[in-house]
This record gives C-alpha cells, sequence and structure tokens, in this order.
C-alpha cells in the first residue's frame, strides 16, 4: 500500500510545473464621494481600467467570473498613489480592500448587437432584455483622424425639419451644436432627426446613438417608447447616464457614444451621435476634477475643461475614401441660462463645433415651432452638403425671415408703413408660418422642396396665415396622389431640373386655383 503511494507521489512531481505569475495589487488608503486613493499600483497607467477585490483573497481570473464585479478607473498618476473613480455603488468599497490591476485601458463593446438597446456607460444593457452579444470593443478615448484620413462633407443628413434643412443643412461628418435655454425644444430637434432616418434607403441609413447624460430617467425612457412606437429603435443605440448615477458614468457617457459610433464609421457607415447634452457633461466632469483635488479654474470649472468637449467632438469626422468613406456626425445639445450663448462652456462648444442651431425662448412662446433664431443659427459646413434642389428653392428664404424678423421689431414702433414694407411683413409672415412644424412628425427632403418652392414663389399669398399649415397639407396630399412622379424625380435625382420645375409650377397652380376657389 505505502509503494503504490510512494509511487503516485512520484508521477505527480514529474507532472508538477511552477506558473509563476506577477499580479500588481494595490491597496485603498482613503474612499469617499466615489473616488479612491489606492497604494502599491507602481505601474499603473492613465485611463486603466482596476477591480475591487471584496474578500482579499480572489485572484484576478476569479473576480472577473463574478456576476457583478465592481470596477474602477484611473484618473491621477501621483507621486506615492493613484486616484480612481469608482464605477459602480461606491458603498460597497472600504479602506484597506485590495486593488487589482486589469492591464487595459477602459474600452466599451462595439458591434450591431446594440442596435435596438438600452445600455449604460460601460456598454452594460439596462433594458432587460439579457446580454449583448458581441465580442469586439473599442477604447473610450483614442485619437481622433488626422487631415490626411478625411474627406470634404457633401452628403446632407435630413432633419424632417424645413427651417433646418432648408435654412442650417447639416452634413454627414458634421458637427452641429443644438443650443437653447431649458423647454425650447432642442432634444425634440435630435429625437426628429433620429425618426426621419426613417425614410432614407436601408443601404444608406445613418446608425443612431442617443447619449442621455444627467437626464431623469423617466425622460429616456419616453424618448425609448416613442421610437419603439414609431419603428425607428431597430437602427437606434441609446447609452443612459441617469442623474441618479455617479458623475463618473455621466463623464464616461458621450465617450462611450462616440466609441460605438467610431466602429459604424469605420464600416464605412453613416452614423450620428447626440450629446444631451454636454452642459451636464461639463457639471460631472467638474464634480470629478474637485474631487481628484485637480485646480479649479474659470467658474470653479478644471484648465481641460475645453480639451475634454474638444477631443470629443473632433471624433466626429468624414472618413477618405481610402478609410472606407463611413462617417460619424455630432449634434451635441447645450443648455444656456436666460439664452446667454457667451458663458463658459456654450462660447466652447461653439468654437468647436462647425455650426449652431439657436432655439429662443420668445419665438417658441409665440409658437414659432422650431423657435429657430434665423439670425445667429448657422451651419458653416452644411451648404457643401444640401441636396441642389433645396439649395435652389431655400436660397432666399433665409435672407427673407431674417429681414422680416427685424421690420416686425421695427413695426412697434412705427404706426404707418409703406406699401413695399407691408408686403415684405405679410410674406415673412407666411414663410414663418410655412416652417412652423409641429413635433415628431418629420417630412421628407422631396415634400420640403415643394412646399419651400410654394411658398419662396408666393402661391401661398392669398391664403390667410392661420390656414396655411391646412393649405400645406393638402398640397402635399394633392402632390403624393396626383403629382407622385414630381416627388419621385426630386427624391432619386436631388435636383430640381428644368422639366420638373415646369410640371411642378402647373401642379402648384392648379391646386391653388382650385383650393382657393
Amino acid at each position: 500500500m505505502s509503494q503504490h503511494i510512494i509511487e503516485k507521489i512520484k508521477k505527480e512531481i514529474e507532472h508538477f510545473s511552477v506558473h509563476a505569475k506577477v499580479e500588481d495589487v494595490g491597496t485603498v488608503v482613503r474612499v469617499g464621494d466615489g473616488v479612491t486613493e489606492i497604494e502599491g499600483l507602481t505601474e499603473a497607467v492613465m485611463s486603466e481600467v482596476i477591480v475591487f477585490d471584496e474578500t482579499g483573497k480572489l485572484s484576478l481570473e476569479e473576480i472577473l467570473r463574478k456576476e457583478d464585479v465592481l470596477y474602477g478607473l484611473i484618473l491621477n498618476l501621483e507621486e506615492d498613489s493613484v486616484k480612481a473613480v469608482i464605477l459602480g455603488d461606491t458603498a460597497r468599497v472600504s479602506e484597506g480592500m485590495t486593488v487589482r490591476r486589469l492591464g487595459k485601458v477602459l474600452g466599451v463593446p462595439v458591434g450591431d448587437a446594440l442596435l435596438g438597446r438600452v445600455v449604460n456607460a460601460l456598454g452594460e444593457p439596462i433594458d432587460g432584455k439579457g446580454k449583448v452579444e458581441t465580442t469586439k470593443e473599442n477604447l473610450i478615448e483614442r485619437v481622433a483622424y488626422g487631415v490626411i484620413d478625411r474627406s470634404a462633407v457633401n452628403t446632407p443628413i435630413h432633419t424632417g425639419i424645413k427651417a433646418i434643412d432648408a435654412m442650417t443643412p447639416i452634413g454627414r461628418g458634421q458637427r452641429q451644436l443644438i443650443i437653447g435655454d431649458r423647454y425650447t425644444g432642442k432634444t425634440t430637434i435630435a429625437i426628429d432627426t433620429i425618426l426621419n432616418q426613417k425614410s432614407e434607403p436601408e443601404n444608406t441609413r445613418p446608425i443612431c446613438i442617443y447619449v442621455a447624460i444627467g437626464q431623469k430617467e423617466s425622460k429616456t425612457a419616453r424618448i425609448v417608447q416613442l421610437l419603439k412606437d414609431e419603428g425607428a429603435l431597430d437602427y437606434t443605440i441609446i447609452v443612459s447616464a441617469s442623474a441618479s448615477d455617479p458623475a463618473a458614468l455621466q463623464f464616461l457617457a458621450p465617450f462611450a457614444g462616440a466609441a460605438i459610433g467610431e466602429y459604424f464609421m469605420e464600416q464605412g457607415k453613416d452614423a450620428i451621435v447626440i450629446y444631451d447634452d454636454l452642459s451636464k457633461h461639463a457639471v460631472a466632469y467638474r464634480q470629478l476634477s474637485l474631487l481628484l483635488r485637480r485646480p479649479p479654474g474659470r467658474e470653479a470649472y478644471p484648465g481641460d475643461i475645453f480639451y475634454l468637449h474638444s477631443r470629443l467632438l473632433e471624433r466626429a469626422a468624414k472618413l477618405s475614401k481610402e478609410k472606407g468613406g463611413g462617417s460619424l456626425t455630432a449634434l451635441p445639445i447645450i443648455e444656456t441660462q436666460e439664452g446667454d450663448v457667451s458663458a463658459y462652456i456654450p462660447t466652447n462648444v461653439i468654437s468647436i463645433t462647425d455650426g449652431q442651431i439657436y432655439l429662443e425662448t420668445d419665438l417658441f412662446n409665440k409658437h414659432v415651432l422650431p423657435a429657430i433664431n434665423v439670425g445667429i443659427s448657422v451651419s458653416r459646413v452644411g451648404g457643401a452638403a444640401q441636396t441642389k434642389a433645396m439649395k435652389k428653392v431655400a436660397g432666399k428664404i433665409r435672407l427673407e425671415l431674417a429681414q422680416f424678423r427685424e421690420l416686425e421689431a421695427f413695426m412697434q414702433f412705427s404706426g404707418d408703413l409703406d406699401k413695399n414694407t407691408k408686403d415684405r411683413i405679410e410674406k415673412g409672415r407666411r414663410l414663418s408660418q410655412l416652417l412652423t412644424q409641429n413635433k415628431y412628425v418629420p417630412i421628407a427632403f422631396e415634400k420640403q422642396v415643394v412646399v419651400i418652392y410654394a411658398g419662396v414663389n408666393g402661391y401661398f399669398e392669398e391664403v390667410p396665415v392661420d390656414k396655411i399649415t391646412r393649405a400645406e397639407d393638402a398640397l402635399i396630399s394633392n402632390i403624393e396622389n396626383q403629382h407622385a412622379e414630381i416627388l419621385k424625380d426630386i427624391a432619386s435625382s436631388k435636383e430640381l431640373s428644368a422639366a420638373t420645375e415646369e410640371s411642378l409650377k402647373k401642379a402648384l397652380t392648379d391646386f391653388f386655383s382650385a383650393y382657393l376657389h
């Protein structure tokens, strides 16, 4: 019996091999407000992921096999220690706890499996539909593409909103800021843009990513339900870091959205990423920076707040043909206080973006929807992407509206006006009414061309201002049913040819003579 045991031990010794593995292990020395100070992680790098070992006895593999792994992110490298933010339940971390390095920089899962899903800032599903089946991961932080790898913005993103597509067009790969006070319809413009992509051909339809930063969960849930009801969730991804989430997750959410968008861009597809909103993002970053003991600057924001937003928005691009020709369009949203666009964060983001759509409270209160201030809303590169048909019909509309707003203000102080001024004001009122549009009813661009052509060329002159919306609906219905070839021609060629214009003129003349009499 003893001989048998000796043989067995000999065999075991023969096959015994030593697997030595070096693990960088640290200890939490201080914790508070979602930030921990850790000693011992001498080899740690910036933005590296760490895991907290609540038992202090498990290996890295055993920790990662657990259901509820608690992660952290290193944001400060100091002489004797590192500071990290806790990405999860801060109450689970205590002094003396063991911390292990993961040996990688923070990434987020990407892929087609995310379509139609709601995820948090770490790419973990929060919609109760189970695990996201994807193995690919993109780094949350990365250097944006250089000038050589980019091409000019030349293809439009149709928002379905007449006032935007006509006057401040957006191109694929552009960064267009939506700015205004609270409750002026900023999110509505973004949601309308997502809904309108349904009318785009499936092979060129952009993937939409909506990033909710510091929003109420109820608002995000309403948006998800609306997109689902309208059949737009299939090509949309929602990244949510709600107001109740830690500041660290609110800070990471837009970078996660950009990383997901870049995956589709690198596949040669088009993507739109909406950051709602970067004002709350700046506040979350300020909170983190102050907790990390970084020196405060203007308005207590850290000195690198401009760099934070510029490196995020710079990732929007239209790639060159050699790189696949995909694009990532960024629509950041900024909330102003009392219409002050010259405040710190608004001026920062205005200077980073390629144009802005400015929404005004006074216009909103007058039921001019969307409440776009034509005077200071611009698109610096979108004009090159605007379709030829829209460019042809909408050329004059911006100037006429700007003049009308000026005359309208002047009119309050002047009793009698000459005929020319009165005519301009009347036309301005009609154009203003024509560009008014209810929320969540985007209009296909070929229908917009027909309506704006009719408005600019005086076909609505005899229609009372309060009946214009009804007349517009009747006109669209008439063109759809009796002159579908006009819409088809504009949609396919993206131009308003001389022959199509003649057909359109005849159709408009016939419609209005029947409609008005």
